[in-house]
């Protein structure tokens, strides 16, 4: 798809004749997927899409429950499963409410007897064959092919999983990422599981060890996934099988945690073996006279990291970030892509539309992968 407009997305959702499925991957519990996900769905929500919460798990975070805001959410059902009251997500109430979209959380869940399926990737598959699209999330833990890998390396079995093969279906999958001592600060806090598991969770799970190797692994499913839709488009057209060299892309801003943005792309690039750029777009508003002091001093420290990583530094002009991005994206062919993102007010989405949403609509043969920023002022206060 060639269009940069800030409603492609909306465009292509609208038109499309068939689904779209759109799949949130994770190294590990508290990642952010779900809050991703929330976010982007009041994104689409506020350019005129049907948007619903099919399920949600917050698991009493309260910066999830705080993005839900007012989407709507489809009541769940409850089911009596012996002798205890279970809910469950009611997938013949979200067909018979018919949105365009819906967001269905915890993938990997296994339903209580006697549901319509006995697992959740189940339903997501009913749903899109009741032409709803989906938006949906899941640890890197629960695919099948992982399985064993995962427990080789955490000790830890998943009993709950999802078919490698669910992905083939997918037409966008996300990885969200965080950083090994942001996870732990995390569960330190009390932010992923209730504080009397917090302890055995460090020692165990999530030892440094082991999130570093679900991350590696959390990327490298993304970028095989992209891999492999890239070579059965080739086939399908007739194409040459290529050997495309591995290019990644780290859009940089004048953001003070840039930085982060910043070590997560030399990561990758030196994993891939490959080249890597840290591209900046100058937009109107960020020229030379234009742009804040503060801005400005932020930006020549990313760009002066960015050099020290190895980085090739490149500046583009254009009236919106994800233009630029875009551009230069598709004309370097670039096959991984590192976004910041940090939480908005619905308003400044609403305003500005999404980065990360015009840059899916356009580039569709990269891997992307989403680092959240922290919310400084949240962090602050906590302090």
């Amino acid at each position: 798809m060639s269009t940069s407009s800030p409603d492609a997305l909306l465009a292509r959702l609208n038109d499309s004749q068939r689904t779209r499925l759109r799949v949130y991957i994770g190294a590990a519990p508290g990642v952010g997927k779900t809050y991703e996900m929330l976010h982007e769905a009041h994104d689409l929500r506020s350019r005129g899409l049907d948007v619903v919460v099919g399920y949600v798990e917050t698991y009493g975070r309260r910066e999830t429950e705080a993005q839900i805001g007012d989407l709507e959410l489809i009541p769940r059902r409850t089911v009596d499963h012996r002798g205890v009251t279970l809910d469950e997500m009611d997938v013949d109430a979200i067909i018979r409410r018919k949105p365009q979209v819906v967001l269905v959380d915890e993938l990997a869940h296994t339903n209580v007897p006697g549901s319509r399926h006995a697992k959740r990737y189940e339903d997501v598959l009913d749903l899109l064959d009741a032409g709803i699209h989906v938006m949906t999330a899941v640890n890197i833990q629960h695919l099948e092919t992982l399985n064993d890998a995962v427990a080789r390396v955490t000790g830890v079995r998943v009993r709950e999983t999802v078919p490698d093969t669910f992905l083939d279906r997918a037409d966008e999958v996300i990885n969200v990422d965080a950083t090994v001592e942001e996870l732990r600060s995390r569960l330190r806090e009390g932010k992923i599981y209730k504080p009397d598991k917090v302890e055995q969770a460090l020692t165990n799970f999530f030892r440094k060890g082991n999130l570093s190797t679900l991350r590696e692994l959390a990327l490298r499913a993304v970028a095989d996934e992209i891999g492999e839709k890239a070579a059965s488009y080739r086939q399908q057209e007739g194409l040459e099988p290529a050997l495309i060299p591995e290019r990644v892309m780290v859009c940089m801003s004048s953001n003070a945690q840039a930085p982060r943005v910043l070590r997560t792309g030399a990561r990758i690039a030196g994993r891939l073996g490959a080249r890597w750029y840290a591209v900046y777009v100058e937009t109107p508003g960020e020229r030379p006279g234009q742009i804040q002091p503060d801005d400005s001093e932020a930006l020549r420290q990313n760009i002066t990291l960015a050099e020290s990583l190895g980085a090739t530094v490149v500046r583009v002009k254009a009236a919106r970030a994800a233009d630029g991005l875009v551009a230069f994206a598709q004309r370097e062919g670039i096959t991984h892509v590192i976004f910041g993102q940090s939480a908005r007010s619905r308003w400044e989405v609403l305003w500005h539309g999404s980065t990360l949403n015009k840059f899916l609509s356009s580039v569709r043969d990269a891997a992307v992968q989403v680092v959240p920023f922290e919310d400084l002022s949240s962090a602050l206060r906590s302090k």
